[in-house]
């Protein structure tokens, strides 16, 4: 079976990189950090992954959610599989900080500040994420 990535997916993101069968994506608006991980499976569940698969998977949320408070001085890291309107099994991986343009509140279907990400400031996450 072909895997695709889900449309309003690529709509939303900048493609990263694929790292072992989990593509990287990252979220259009710069204003918050935030990768989408979308693993090349067609279950829906996290724990319907394998366990090797959910293994690996941690990892790379990891690997992020490290990046985030290095590059970005991310003091609080929001992991979800929600799924609820793109049901293509995605996790995303956002670093927060106090005084963010949500904080304290959650990042869907709340309006702040769209940011676009620069060619120079894009270039050099691929590049970073390349090196995890």
């Amino acid at each position: 079976m072909m895997f695709d990535i889900n449309k309003q997916l690529q709509k939303d993101t900048h493609y990263l990189i694929k790292k072992d069968c989990f593509h990287l994506l990252l979220h259009k608006n710069a204003s918050i950090p935030w990768v989408i991980i979308v693993p090349e499976t067609h279950v829906v569940e996290v724990f319907d992954l394998p366990e090797a698969t959910q293994q690996s998977l941690n990892k790379i949320i990891q690997q992020v959610a490290h990046y985030f408070r290095q590059e970005f001085a991310s003091t609080k890291m929001n992991v979800a599989a929600i799924g609820n309107i793109v049901s293509q099994l995605h996790i995303h991986v956002i670093g927060r900080q106090n005084g963010d343009g949500c904080w304290p509140d959650v990042v869907w279907g709340n309006e702040y500040p769209f940011v676009e990400w620069s060619n120079e400031k894009l270039k050099k996450i691929k590049q970073s994420f390349e090196l995890i």
